[in-house]
């Protein structure tokens, strides 16, 4: 199967006209760069973390520096990451003063029988992995500063990954997506026969008629096929597989153009 990397830059609501270009230029390096690590031989673990790096690296996003702030003003971060091949996973909690948390995800992936560390316990494993810290008002921005106190209820993510079925990362009301427990669904309806526009359509729109809740997910099969699907208002994505690059971040506002 030739490669394919998609990415997502997170649920949202309208995003304006001054940020759209900032982040489509955002979607576009990220996934340039889990695709470029591919084609030189990477693991898909090892594009996922690339790729995710260069989001959290990114201000306009919701990660790393960029990502939204609590109620005391400061940055509590979040990450995760999983292995299909054999369903190991990794994850992190309210951690600060770090730049790349999906790195320390990977740790607890692959440096302990964990799947996941919080607060002061992935804190003293960071420090214990040599993991640098940083100051951490060099992950807020101004523009988080604005919104804090407009809180939309944006937060909470998942996904899931296995190399008999395909791969998952969801975005949107975190509480929703736990409920359902979508990005599991969705794979399931894949398992039933179903293509993965069909099952992102039936995982989403369960959420939306069950527990009325908003969001939007990534799916990439064991057999290459991929789709970009949301409930909410936007959601920033793209895709690169056979040389082409795809991104968007309205409903029916799909560029496609020539990978460098």
């Amino acid at each position: 199967m030739n490669p394919i990397v998609v990415v997502h830059g997170g649920g949202a609501g309208p995003i304006s006209k001054d940020r759209k270009e900032r982040v489509h230029q955002g979607m576009v390096r990220a996934a340039t760069v889990g695709y470029g690590i591919l084609r030189e031989g990477g693991s898909a673990v090892d594009a996922v973390e690339g790729a995710v790096v260069a989001l959290e690296d990114d201000p306009e996003f919701n990660a790393g520096c960029g990502s939204v702030l609590n109620t005391n003003g400061e940055v509590e971060m979040d990450a995760s990451i999983m292995d299909g091949k054999d369903l190991s996973a990794g994850a992190v909690s309210a951690v600060q003063c770090i730049a790349n948390p999906i790195k320390l995800a990977r740790l607890v992936m692959e440096k302990t029988p964990h799947c996941f560390l919080t607060d002061q316990g992935a804190a003293q494993f960071a420090a214990a992995m040599g993991v640098p810290e940083i100051p951490g008002e060099k992950l807020v921005t101004e523009r988080n500063k604005k919104r804090l106190e407009k809180e939309k209820h944006e937060k909470g993510a998942g996904g899931y990954a296995d190399n008999d079925i395909g791969a998952v990362s969801t975005t949107g009301h975190g509480e929703s997506i736990l409920k359902v427990n979508l990005a599991r669904l969705t794979l399931f309806h894949i398992e039933q026969g179903k293509t993965v526009e069909e099952a992102a359509d039936l995982s989403l729109g369960y959420m939306k008629s069950r527990v009325k809740g908003l969001g939007g997910l990534i799916v990439v099969s064991k057999t290459g096929d991929w789709v970009a699907k949301w409930t909410s208002t936007s959601m920033p994505w793209a895709a690169a597989k056979d040389g082409k690059l795809h991104f968007g971040i309205d409903p029916d506002d799909t560029t496609i153009t020539d990978l460098p």
